[in-house]
């Protein structure tokens, strides 16, 4: 198996995008998704959040069917309920009816304050989780503060069903014009129009995949992969749920095994069909953006002393040039991204300076330096790198006295070579 795989990686990888041709490089793609799903993280992924869709589902539809409610077209909540449990076959009735029948009597007031208190924390963890999720496809150390946090999520809350509202009302705006009846009634276009009407569906939930790569990850995701995960995942979203479909329609066995229970059985097997599809379009999507990272995969490199180093000394000298500069600040993403490591292996270099003092992060997740440039030494930049924190423990060592005398002299090499040198003498370098 891993020798079939080291070939692989061998055919695919080891020559340029150039020289490999294009088919080759394009089946890089698949072979990076389908090694991804075999090796499990994101199927345990997907499972964790079946258990937290559960929780939340009837909350969010509820503060979303008070919305609609508000606009008076709240019955239109119903539909795309429906066309998510579509794929469970002549169970969707029943399964769109059961939910429906919860949001309405959540948003009646049939709760207490203590049952409501509990399904708006189901909400805001499964956001939270939600956003860890994509994080860790996507590489990001840290996730949006609180207060961002609780700003976006509400206004895409709000902002969501009023945009949904818009597309029904010109959708259904567009059913009733004159001149799109007379056109349905030419045969060509009508056959046209009829197989438009049958891919609107899916081309509405290719653009919400997009949306939701762009917006839930707490980094700058361009619209081109975005589009190209959504797409992809709408596709495959269509095409499994046909599947599934099919399969529901012919398991009597299994409808006979599990009797009541078979209704929800199938649900949750669907939910997690439906996360783990949403999953690896927003893997492709990194990819896409990151073709460099397939090879790898989720494998982060390793963070070497020398690295920490250099991390560190780069950090500092880009925040204390913007800084001095007053141009605008840099975040632990942006700063990632411009030094083309992964977010996950510059976060530690970042939490040892700023544990160290050298660093402090605002509200806005904006880096600025800690102290003073001027009194900021070279020296204690590369010794925080060393380091996590300062509160940790650290071994030591029971050496031989002439291998500790060398450690001791690289370390005193090291600091009469950068002895005098402040941050502040670095950036003026450049000027």
């Amino acid at each position: 198996m891993f020798a079939l795989q080291e070939r692989l990686e061998k055919l695919l990888f080891d020559r340029t995008a150039a020289a490999a041709g294009r088919a080759v490089s394009l089946l890089r793609y698949p072979y990076a998704l389908i090694r991804d799903f075999i090796r499990g993280e994101l199927n345990l992924r997907a499972m964790s959040l079946v258990y937290t869709t559960l929780l939340s589902v009837v909350p969010l539809l509820a503060f979303s069917f008070s919305i609609f409610k508000g606009l008076g077209i709240h019955r239109n909540l119903e539909p795309f309920v429906h066309e998510f449990f579509r794929p469970l076959g002549e169970n969707a009735e029943e399964m769109t009816g059961r939910v429906i029948s919860f949001v309405e009597n959540m948003s009646s007031g049939v709760l207490g304050t203590l049952g409501l208190a509990f399904l708006l924390f189901s909400v805001i963890s499964t956001i939270q989780k939600i956003e860890a999720t994509f994080n860790f496809v996507w590489r990001v150390e840290r996730p949006r503060s609180f207060a961002r946090r609780i700003s976006e999520y509400l206004s895409l809350m709000i902002v969501g069903p009023i945009i949904v509202v818009a597309a029904l009302s010109l959708t259904a705006s567009l059913a009733d014009v004159t001149f799109i009846e007379q056109l349905a009634e030419i045969q060509p276009v009508d056959t046209a129009l009829v197989a438009i009407g049958r891919l609107v569906p899916y081309a509405a939930v290719s653009l919400l995949f997009a949306f939701l790569y762009v917006f839930i990850p707490n980094t700058r995701v361009r619209v081109v992969p975005a589009l190209a995960g959504g797409l992809f995942a709408g596709v495959l979203w269509a095409a499994l749920g046909a599947a599934f479909t099919a399969f529901i329609a012919y398991s009597t066995r299994l409808s006979l095994v599990y009797t009541s229970f078979f209704i929800l059985f199938t649900a949750l097997i669907w939910i997690y069909i439906s996360w783990l599809i949403l999953l690896l379009g927003a893997q492709l999507s990194y990819y896409v953006q990151h073709p460099e990272c397939m090879r790898r995969g989720q494998q982060e490199p390793r963070l070497t002393a020398s690295l920490a180093e250099q991390l560190a000394l780069n950090t500092m000298y880009l925040i204390a040039r913007s800084f001095k500069k007053g141009e605008p600040g840099w975040s632990l993403n942006r700063l990632a991204e411009r030094l083309d490591v992964p977010g996950m292996l510059l976060g530690p270099v970042i939490r040892s300076l700023e544990g160290a003092g050298l660093l402090v992060a605002t509200e806005q997740e904006v880096l600025l330096p800690g102290r003073d440039i001027a009194e900021m030494e070279l020296s204690g930049i590369v010794d925080a790198a060393r380091r996590y924190h300062k509160d940790e423990p650290t071994a030591h060592v029971r050496g031989s006295p002439r291998a500790q005398q060398l450690a001791q002299e690289i370390d005193a090499a090291l600091g009469e070579r950068l002895q005098g040198r402040t941050l502040r003498s670095l950036v003026e370098d450049e000027d």
